[in-house]
């Protein structure tokens, strides 16, 4: 027995040896972000449920070679004509959840559990709502314009980073697997890093544009939308929207579903599990498997770091248009409308909401602004996932 013969296998075969040999210091980087990322999340408790999964996948992703291919392979996405049966039978662990990504379904299923746990009310009790959405996805469209503008993306790639603006990590998924696959992994990292930075990254601006006087703005109660209503609209918008643009039936139709579950009255074990069961394990499926895209030796290009950098750009571009409409909606109505909500208008929910009441508590104890932002909130779901079938429908 050559006990040195053993000793040089055991160590060639580790994982520390690989380290160095395979993956370098592209992979170092990107396992200090994903610890990063870990600690704003268990810590700072920034969207723990997304940012904690989509943290660890990208550790495991990171990890050497003969670690992380048991678990992902990940340039499978590059792949034109998929043979799915093929990645189910010899795929790790990450390849098959990541097949749930790449079809689509994850998403829908996600807008399925938001649109269970969803009120419409407040958007519909005040139709100025649908206003500040429909501000905070000029975001969209001026980030359409940089990234079409840095002559480095085509038209769908330009339309796809465009997305990120608009703070909605299913319908950035949904529209890029249609547009530009190739650049999934990117996006939808910057997309769902960005929704659980929310706490960190708007507060600034909301401060910035926004007065002392404008902050402390007490919004009056509602007025009471009947059951009625709250059932007609999500079959209403269905409709419509799917006659309009039918390339985003599937997504936009997923959340009416999942919202007329909850509303109708008479599918509440439905409703339950989609909120809850459904909702839970999609999390938890997309998160690690979003997360482990970020392979650092594909990951960290010039194409990838714009991407980031045009995303955080139109996330913020997309939280000012929303502040910028709400000022003008606090002139219009004579200071009754708290600009702060207007922030909300991104598609993120219910973070951005909470957001723009954590700024309002501050500045007036009393300035519960909640159930208003979640107006703006709401519309902004139905602006971003309309924003993509515009897209779609422009750029396929």
């Amino acid at each position: 027995m050559d006990v040195g013969k053993i000793i040089k296998n055991l160590w060639e075969g580790s994982g520390y040896y690989l380290f160095g040999a395979d993956n370098g210091w592209k992979s170092i980087v990107m396992i200090i972000i994903a610890l990063f990322f870990l600690y704003l999340g268990i810590k700072k408790k920034f969207e723990p449920l997304l940012l904690v999964g989509i943290a660890f996948g990208m550790l495991l992703t990171n990890l050497p070679a003969g670690a992380s291919d048991k678990l992902f392979h990940a340039d499978w996405w590059t792949v034109q004509n998929i043979d799915y049966m093929d990645i189910l039978r010899h795929g790790g662990l990450l390849d098959i959840l990541y097949i749930g990504v790449k079809t689509g379904v994850y998403p829908c299923l996600i807008f399925m559990g938001v649109g269970a746990m969803t009120d419409f009310g407040p958007m519909l009790s005040r139709p100025s709502s649908l206003i500040l959405g429909a501000a905070a996805q000029g975001g969209i469209y001026l980030v359409l314009i940089l990234a079409a503008a840095t002559g480095m993306y085509t038209g769908g790639e330009a339309a796809s980073i465009s997305i990120i603006a608009g703070a909605d990590g299913p319908t950035a998924i949904f529209l890029t697997k249609e547009l530009a696959p190739q650049l999934l992994p990117a996006i939808a990292v910057a997309a769902y890093s960005y929704m659980a930075l929310i706490p960190l990254l708007q507060p600034p601006f909301m401060k910035l544009l926004t007065t002392k006087k404008e902050r402390m703005t007490v919004m009056t109660t509602q007025r009471k939308v009947s059951k009625k209503e709250k059932v007609i609209f999500p079959i209403l918008v269905t409709i419509i929207v799917a006659l309009l643009l039918p390339s985003v039936a599937p997504l936009l139709g997923s959340l009416m579903f999942g919202n007329l579950l909850k509303e109708c009255g008479v599918t509440e074990r439905l409703s339950d599990t989609a909120q809850n069961a459904l909702m839970n394990i999609v999390t938890l499926f997309l998160g690690i498997s979003v997360g482990a895209t970020a392979v650092g030796s594909t990951f960290l290009s010039e194409k990838t770091i714009v991407i980031i950098v045009l995303g955080l750009a139109g996330f913020i571009l997309a939280t000012i248009c929303g502040l910028l409409i709400g000022k003008l909606l606090y002139v219009i109505s004579k200071g009754k409308i708290n600009p702060l909500i207007g922030s909300a208008g991104v598609s993120a929910v219910p973070m951005a909401a909470r957001v723009s009441n954590t700024v309002g508590l501050q500045y007036n104890k009393g300035n519960y602004l909640l159930m208003h932002a979640m107006g703006p909130n709401v519309a902004g779901v139905i602006g971003s996932a309309v924003a993509a079938g515009f897209l779609l429908a422009v750029f396929k």
